[in-house]
């Protein structure tokens, strides 16, 4: 016996109905009895543990054709699964359905129009495999395990967001289901409104099953930048690290992270795992690498510096061991206008205070080509922040959950009066802000708009589970 959460808070069961649906797929249906149920339903953060009643692994559209058509018809909660590795835990949902994409990770690469066909459970790893087989990249995240349906609707920053802009600008079409059970193929010309919504409006639409992306011409190798600083020097690196990126060409993206010293044969071992400052960038010309990176590279004793060309597929996958499946996040973000005196101290202060050695606070800097786009040309909204300020409580055990989520909001909260008032929806923690976070990372003439459109695809809010702009 199955019994479903329904979106008015009852329950339905429907065992004829799923024992049909089974039958129907090219992919299949995972309920709590089979044996392998634990280890489908587990997500990436360990805090947002979700126990669904039924799993549909999805192998085609058609398949979350069927599925959505099931949910609607039953008023079914249903969450939507890329990667699994949303922070808030929106990839699953308690007593309801979830429509799993992550077995549909096709790429397919067409290097003459610089374009990928995506499918809508692909890891950033499957696309820049793909796509470096001919020296192409799109804009993506830095962890390479991060699905590209969940990154690319709501932003992805990275490596490339300088030069080439975020996920979102470079998505050029879609196919996605809506809540009717209807399938539309989105591009420039046949829908111009729903793939603006797609770019950055949160994946609250519908059910993307494909996406294209635009590529560039990047690799097979990139210079990185990696200097780290023990931390009684992390006011004097944070200065340079100011002034150097304040005035960078946009082939270079780089960031600022006050952490721990990473455990590596080039860092003295009495270090490792020590408070510290590092300075990461990615320079996309191999060859001006050392020049560009020279003025933070040049900084006085430093405790290591890992500087060189890199393959840009290994430069994807160097914080991949930091954040495995099943650990604890809880993370939170806020855009800064400047790194003023106050806001260093204040991010360096709240360092020390972090409950776990695992934790960072990381100094993005934004601009370059993600800043050139108007705020109403994506749903994304306003880019003209030039800091990012990411706050990543990340800890083992269940006991510490309280102590980490409350320095994580501390510390947004300690930074919120010199910030711009915008959160990168990424980084939203439980999305415990509601339509007042949304609100401003949309900017109010692109929420309205995304009204307009949740109105048109899913006028009974059925996917309601992400940042859910209602109708």
């Amino acid at each position: 016996m199955t019994e479903l959460t329904t979106l008015e808070g009852g329950t339905a069961r429907l065992d004829a109905e799923l024992d049909a649906l089974a039958a129907a797929l090219a992919g299949r249906l995972v309920r709590a009895e089979d044996d392998d149920f634990d280890e489908v339903r587990a997500l990436w953060n360990g805090v947002t543990e979700r126990r669904p009643a039924a799993i549909v692994r999805c192998a085609t559209t058609e398949d979350v054709r069927r599925t959505v058509l099931l949910a609607a018809e039953h008023h079914l909660l249903v969450a939507v699964r890329g990667g699994g590795h949303n922070v808030a835990g929106t990839a699953g949902v308690d007593g309801g359905l979830v429509i799993d994409l992550g077995e549909m990770r096709d790429v397919s690469v067409d290097p003459g129009a610089r374009l990928a066909r995506v499918a809508g459970g692909a890891r950033l790893g499957d696309l820049d495999a793909a796509s470096q087989e001919h020296g192409l990249a799109t804009p993506a995240g830095v962890f390479s395990d991060t699905g590209l349906g969940g990154l690319g609707l709501t932003g992805g920053i990275g490596w490339l967001r300088r030069r080439f802009g975020l996920t979102c600008d470079n998505i050029v079409g879609a196919t996605i289901v809506a809540a009717d059970g209807s399938v539309h193929h989105v591009d420039e010309e046949s829908d111009p409104e729903l793939l603006w919504g797609l770019r950055g409006g949160g994946g609250n639409l519908g059910v993307v099953t494909e996406f294209v992306v635009r590529l560039h011409p990047v690799g097979p190798e990139v210079y990185a930048g990696f200097v780290v600083h023990r931390a009684e020097r992390a006011m004097e690196v944070l200065h340079a690290y100011r002034d150097w990126s304040a005035d960078l060409p946009d082939e270079v993206s780089s960031m600022a992270v006050l952490g721990a010293a990473p455990e590596d044969d080039a860092i003295p071992a009495e270090l490792t795992g020590q408070p510290c400052v590092i300075v990461l960038a990615c320079v996309t010309d191999p060859a001006r690498g050392p020049e560009l990176l020279a003025p933070i590279r040049d900084l006085p004793d430093p405790a290591a510096d890992l500087s060189g060309p890199m393959p840009y597929v290994e430069l994807q996958q160097i914080f991949d061991a930091d954040y495995p499946n099943g650990m604890r996040y809880y993370w939170r973000s806020v855009h800064l206008p400047e790194l003023s005196e106050e806001a260093l101290r204040r991010a360096v202060d709240q360092t020390y205070r972090r409950p776990s050695a695992l934790s960072t606070i990381d100094l993005w800097h934004m601009g370059g080509a993600m800043s050139r786009v108007a705020p109403e040309d994506t749903a994304f909204g306003d880019r003209s922040a030039p800091y990012l300020v990411g706050i990543e409580a990340n800890w083992t055990e269940p006991g510490d959950d309280e102590a980490n989520v409350r320095w994580a909001r501390a510390c947004a909260a300690d930074l919120d009066d010199l910030s711009t008032g915008r959160e990168y929806l990424n980084f939203p923690g439980f999305q415990e802000g509601g339509p007042a976070t949304l609100r401003a990372a949309h900017g109010e003439a692109n929420y309205a708009r995304l009204r307009a459109l949740k109105q048109r695809m899913d006028p009974d809010n059925l996917f309601r589970l992400h940042q859910n702009v209602a109708p």
